[in-house]
């Protein structure tokens, strides 16, 4: 998105004050989804999900309230819970879930050390699909008691199927910028995303939405754990995902490399619906559940955008107004 001159510039549509050098939203404001018509600025107070919900009162999408669970909260297990201390590389060598594990054997773009399956299962397409490729792919299947590959999953319910593989590449920032084919860059980037059921949704709908490449904090953000593995259902063998130090200094980077940054903001002016995209390189840029963008990513987005609400309910969960944004970003670009 450059202008005439070789400058850049914002997006049709965007309003002066939430455009880059133009009068800028409160950098403590919230970010996420408002009511058709005017912004959204009180206080919004959260309340505690129960275990398996995704309903509940964090705040997403760059500070809207939300309904992700609590991070750490429990998914009946301690380790798939929300995000643990990182200790280097994204993760996803842990592999649970059907459609999980049927994509990372369809994908073959990393090694697949086993394949454990719970002996006594129903008959079903997918399993024999599996296996099959599990076959061609002369991946080693063991069968053991439903019991004992209970005790090996670290997820609530693995559907009778565990794969141990080799951890997800990351891929360097810079790589992201480029056009994939004939694709320009489309990227995600999360500040901070902490319920690994979240982060899995909004990579499932990133995927299906023509997202090119994703974007995480190294630290306070949750990677590639079992649980995000299953409820992205095999959009990770797809995605190409940077690491960062901080997300600040990483939007800096895609904007010295020609992409154009959206931050999703509960009372910015301008609707994401109404910018202009083209075929430009672009960034939809997402905040934590319980704080939403912080203020020095805020000040770093070219421009700052809102979701219209139109019902009752004061906000949406991350992961949904996440995947409303994906779907819009990608119309406007095909518009």
């Amino acid at each position: 998105m450059t202008a005439p001159g070789g400058g850049r510039r914002r997006p049709s549509g965007a309003t002066p004050g939430s455009a880059r050098g133009g009068r800028r939203n409160p950098p403590g404001g919230r970010a996420g989804t408002t009511r058709a018509g005017r912004s959204r600025s009180g206080a919004d107070r959260g309340e505690r999900s129960g275990p398996a919900r995704t309903g509940g009162g964090t705040r997403a999408g760059g500070g809207t309230r939300t309904g992700g669970a609590r991070s750490g909260t429990g998914t009946g297990r301690a380790r798939a819970g929300g995000a643990r201390p990182h200790t280097g590389g994204l993760g996803g060598d842990q592999v649970e879930g059907r459609h999980a594990v049927l994509e990372l054997l369809r994908a073959d773009r990393r090694r697949v050390r086993s394949l454990v399956v719970a002996e006594g299962m129903d008959e079903s397409p997918i399993l024999d699909d599996i296996e099959s490729l599990a076959a061609r792919r002369r991946v080693r299947i063991e069968r053991v008691p439903r019991r004992r590959l209970e005790s090996l999953a670290r997820t609530e319910a693995p559907q009778g199927v565990v794969a141990l593989a080799r951890p997800i590449d990351e891929t360097p920032l810079e790589d992201l910028c480029r056009p994939a084919s004939e694709k320009s860059p489309f990227l995600l980037v999360l500040d901070g995303i902490t319920d690994p059921h979240n982060l899995g949704a909004l990579l499932r709908s990133a995927e299906c939405a023509g997202v090119t490449g994703v974007v995480l904090g190294r630290h306070r953000s949750v990677h590639l754990s079992p649980t995000v593995t299953k409820v992205a259902a095999g959009a990770i063998e797809y995605l190409p995902m940077a690491v960062v130090a901080g997300i600040p200094s990483a939007l800096r980077t895609l904007v010295a490399n020609g992409v154009w940054t959206v931050g999703l903001a509960a009372e910015a002016r301008a609707v994401l619906g109404d910018l202009q995209f083209g075929h430009d390189p672009v960034a939809l840029v997402l905040g934590s559940e319980g704080s939403g963008l912080t203020p020095l990513t805020r000040r770093r987005c070219d421009v700052l955008a809102s979701i219209p609400q139109f019902g009752t309910l004061s906000s949406l969960n991350v992961s949904t107004a996440g995947t409303v944004a994906c779907f819009e970003v990608a119309r406007g670009r095909t518009r």
